[in-house]
């Protein structure tokens, strides 16, 4: 895979940011927090995983700005001011440097249309799951006139730690998110082509996505395997690496717009490895009209080999 600047900085950034989020979980996730529903281990992290990349980021390309999920107002107030330190021993920056670095993330395309070249990141995809201790991801993406250009996921609890980076018609390939190398193995999504034998793959938390409508779906396709259930773009790794099939991300109520970080690294991920990733209509995704997907009506993705299939069943299904 052919390394440009922007990928070797990419890589970098999502390394270090998963390993401010390894210490966080690690320190401040505890029995007693999971006990009372604390999520200030993951505030903690969230924050501190955008300043680290977006400290890098900013370093490396003053010139482009990020789509970022997080901002610092609420960090500055006088009543966080131990989270505010927190955040900033944990992204190993000054507190002045951290707030900067996040607030690098306030970026809408949608106010100014003639920057066509940005970065998009969420420090923290799957928050519930890093409460858990189980999966979440570090999802940072290269948007050029709309178009994911490329991709880096990093799964920090994806077997022993996995980094999913893929570039535009270079393919997607799997790197370990430990040392420096900038190449891997590569992948591939599943030559599953019959959908009664494939797999899907949906999210942990029901909130995230229509999980009756999958089941219902999963039904009119001939799928009888268990679905594969992981948190956060994680996913959209699941896919790439072949261990399933269908991933569906169903509308849940009326109106709803899916945030271009959810989606942006993940989806060049699964493309890249050979698959397909759509809305709901079986239209491309186009991530250069702001901070949400617009127009949108939820995504689906998969190997690319009965997609056509699975956009009729879920148009029969969704109405």
């Amino acid at each position: 895979m052919p390394q440009s600047d922007e990928l070797r900085v990419a890589v970098s950034a999502v390394r270090a940011a998963s390993r401010v989020c390894v210490k966080v979980q690690r320190a401040l996730v505890t029995a007693e927090t999971l006990e009372k529903r604390d999520k200030s281990p993951v505030t903690v992290a969230d924050y501190a995983s955008q300043a680290v990349v977006c400290a890098v980021l900013g370093e490396a390309f003053a010139e482009l700005p990020v789509v970022g999920e997080e901002a610092a107002a609420e960090l500055r107030e006088d009543a966080n001011a131990a989270l505010r330190a927190s955040v900033a021993q944990h992204a190993g920056l000054s507190e002045g440097d951290a707030l900067s670095a996040i607030d690098r993330g306030g970026f809408d395309p949608a106010q100014d249309r003639n920057v066509k070249r940005y970065w998009a990141l969420d420090p923290i995809d799957g928050t519930k799951g890093f409460l858990r201790g189980e999966q979440y991801a570090v999802a940072l993406a290269l948007i050029e006139e709309g178009q994911v250009t490329l991709g880096v996921l990093g799964c920090p609890n994806l077997d022993g730690g996995r980094l999913m980076v893929a570039q535009h018609g270079q393919g997607t390939r799997v790197l370990p998110v430990e040392g420096d190398a900038l190449d891997g193995e590569v992948c591939r999504v599943t030559d599953t082509t019959e959908s009664a034998d494939a797999c899907f793959c949906e999210s942990v938390e029901s909130g995230h996505s229509d999980h009756d409508a999958s089941s219902r779906i999963a039904a009119d396709l001939g799928i009888t395997k268990p679905p594969y259930r992981i948190d956060s773009q994680c996913k959209y790794a699941a896919l790439a690496l072949g261990r399933a099939d269908v991933y569906l991300r169903l509308p849940t109520k009326p109106g709803y717009r899916e945030k271009v970080w959810d989606h942006a690294a993940g989806a060049l991920v699964v493309q890249e490895a050979g698959g397909a990733v759509t809305d709901v209509r079986g239209n491309a995704l186009h991530f250069g009209a702001g901070r949400t997907l617009q127009p949108d009506a939820g995504v689906v993705a998969s190997n690319g080999k009965f997609h056509g299939q699975v956009i009729g069943v879920v148009d029969t299904v969704l109405g």
